[in-house]
């Protein structure tokens, strides 16, 4: 299996959506388009800041085909296929593969709550079953559970599984991983702040939300963290630091797609049971991305 390494900042891409709620497929090959030029390292279509839970089996799969057709090879493609269901999850990983992308995203299982031995005999039947690179996705505060470090160092050693985006925010846990890996498991934070900590640590890089609207801002931290150059990182962390408060004001994606909306790159719908950004946090929101450097 060739696997073309992850590292820098690959963007969680957001899913515009149309008024009348269908997938803006125009809105979508021209942001993707944006992000490849803006200069991000990889793109996740289909995770959960793309609203995947409330894609249908078809969206999902459009909006993956969609992705690799505009990357055209360009950069690698993450396709978000996590699911509850491992059955699912494998359905969903071989549909990826199909279509082309390079990767596939997994989460934990969400609301069933598997204890870690049940995490693990989950990846391990997604990695027995298809032939595609696996990133592994812990980010208890969706899933309900977390993936230890002692599970996350087991699934490691699966012959599919290449990295984790570790959105835990306890960066021990990640330390811990970090000490111990396999030379090829990647390790990307899964959390904008602590991007540069991860990365002082020996970390690969991120899977950013806030990269939707500061894409060249977020590769170019990454790019100095990569290079040792912490004097330049410290200055752009400082710099994002107002938007990546305000992209989390309410769940994501609700800013992040407002903030897209305000920057005219497609609408601010999202699907229920998300609602737009309340009023009283546009003001937040948009004096963080001129603090950004975003011309609003």
């Amino acid at each position: 299996m060739t696997v073309r390494p992850l590292t820098g900042c690959g963007t969680a891409l957001v899913t515009p959506f149309t008024a009348d709620g269908a997938v803006d497929e125009t809105a979508l090959r021209a942001f993707v388009e944006w992000q490849v030029r803006e200069g991000v390292h990889f793109v996740v279509p289909c995770g959960s800041t793309g609203e995947a839970a409330t894609l249908t089996p078809a969206e999902h799969e459009r909006v993956v085909a969609i992705t690799v057709e505009q990357v055209a090879g360009r950069i690698p493609v993450v396709a978000g296929a996590g699911a509850n269901d491992t059955a699912r999850a494998i359905a969903l990983t071989r549909t990826a593969q199909r279509l082309g992308a390079t990767h596939a995203l997994h989460v934990s299982p969400m609301y069933n709550k598997p204890p870690q031995r049940g995490i693990e005999a989950h990846f391990r039947a997604i990695s027995d079953a298809v032939d595609l690179p696996v990133i592994v996705y812990n980010v208890p505060g969706r899933t309900g559970s977390n993936i230890e470090a002692r599970t996350a160092l087991r699934l490691a050693e699966l012959p599919h599984v290449v990295g984790i985006k570790e959105a835990s925010g306890n960066v021990g846990q990640i330390g811990d991983i970090l000490r111990d890996r396999p030379p090829h498991f990647m390790v990307l934070s899964g959390d904008d702040g602590l991007t540069l900590p991860v990365m002082a640590l020996g970390g690969d890089g991120v899977i950013s939300v806030t990269s939707n609207a500061t894409p060249r801002a977020m590769a170019q931290l990454v790019e100095a963290c990569a290079s040792g150059d912490y004097a330049v990182a410290r200055g752009l962390h400082r710099r994002l630091l107002p938007w990546m408060h305000a992209a989390f004001v309410e769940s994501n994606p609700i800013p992040v797609k407002a903030a897209l909306a305000m920057m005219g790159r497609m609408t601010a719908h999202v699907r229920l049971p998300l609602v737009p950004l309340a009023s009283t946090n546009e003001g937040a929101v948009r004096e963080a991305l001129r603090t950004a450097g975003v011309a609003i």
